[in-house]
């Protein structure tokens, strides 16, 4: 009998990775700031909803409670404002979520960065009808 060696060739395929080609960028555009009790997140869109800039209080370097903090969210929304302005953006439409303490102070930083503000608009989620309440309790 004959010995067959077989020697496993290890191929390596090298794919090139396509860089995201950035979106378009008009003078107007649309921010969303979400602010929950832990944090406060602002993300920048072009009028047709693609992310220009993008910031979080957590993303900006604070940790624990520090990050609910109006002077967290001023940070965050003030480094996101000076991307999007480099980009060609000059006025927004701000859209504002939760009941978080950095609701205001994301505003103001907003206007200070740079950017005017053309509409405002709160689109914190309300129930209509709730859950079901509890039973009453029977002693």
């Amino acid at each position: 009998m004959a010995e067959k060696k077989s020697k496993k060739s290890s191929t390596i395929t090298i794919t090139k990775t396509k860089k995201k080609t950035g979106a378009l960028v008009s003078d107007h555009g649309r921010a969303y700031i979400a602010a929950t009790f832990n944090n406060t997140m602002i993300t920048i869109t072009n009028s047709k909803g693609d992310t220009i800039a993008w910031g979080s209080s957590g993303s900006s370097g604070f940790k624990g409670t520090r990050k609910s903090t109006p002077y967290a969210a001023t940070i965050a929304v003030e480094s996101a404002v000076k991307k999007a302005v480099g980009k060609g953006l000059k006025t927004v439409d701000v859209y504002i979520k939760g009941p978080g303490s950095g609701r205001d102070s994301a505003l103001r930083a907003i206007k200070t960065g740079g950017l005017s503000i053309s509409l405002i608009s709160d689109i914190t989620p309300i129930p209509h009808n709730g859950p079901r309440p509890k039973k009453k309790r029977r002693i």
